[in-house]
């Protein structure tokens, strides 16, 4: 087969394939997980049941597969967080400020609880968790952040807490969440030091 018309039929397909998530995401924002069925999203996405069926075999699948390329975006963005700035600790300012975010934007519901449960979830989960990881490691080494715990722990620190601004009323909330965390990763002789100011001015 003539290479021009595979790769039409694979830019077809994946134009197919985007029109079909896209508007499965969008009926079960407008309608809830429980409502959405095969049909509705055939439509939405312009093509016939036969010709989804020829994609995916049920809802469970197509949400799947959306939320899989929600993560990898997401983690494309975080990459993009720490190139856009200059030094470690900004650098990390930038990538948690980018998580806190996506985990506020994100909050819960039904839809987030099942898809949590996708084998794809804890892949990408171990690559943020290396991805804060190296970017830690690299700034305790220069004096950034603190190298009395290991830079795994303090990468898990990091995710957790700011998980929980999934369930932050406000994005200055979440701006704050993100400096609190940030100063858990001070050095220790800066922490101790800031305390000690602090003894002495009577606060």
């Amino acid at each position: 087969m003539p290479k021009l018309w595979n790769e039409t039929i694979e830019t077809h397909r994946s134009a197919v394939r985007v029109a079909v998530l896209d508007a499965a995401a969008a009926l079960v924002g407008e309608h809830g997980l429980s409502s959405v069925t095969m049909s509705q999203i055939a439509q939405a996405a312009g093509i016939g049941r036969a010709t989804l069926y020829k994609y995916f075999s049920d809802v469970d699948a197509i949400l799947a597969a959306w939320h899989e390329r929600q993560v990898h975006e997401h983690l494309q963005q975080l990459a993009q967080a720490r190139l856009s700035a200059d030094g470690p600790v900004r650098q990390l300012a930038a990538v948690l400020e980018a998580y806190a975010v996506m985990a506020y934007s994100r909050r819960g519901g039904a839809l987030a609880a099942r898809l949590h449960q996708s084998p794809h979830v804890s892949h990408a989960q171990q690559h943020l968790n290396d991805f804060l990881t190296d970017l830690l490691r690299s700034g305790a080494e220069g004096g950034a952040f603190r190298d009395d715990v290991a830079p795994e722990e303090l990468a898990a620190y990091c995710l957790h807490a700011l998980d929980a601004a999934s369930g932050l009323p406000s994005r200055d909330a979440v701006h704050r969440l993100v400096n609190v965390t940030m100063t858990g990763l001070h050095p220790v002789a800066a922490a101790g030091a800031t305390e000690n100011s602090r003894h002495e001015n009577g606060s």
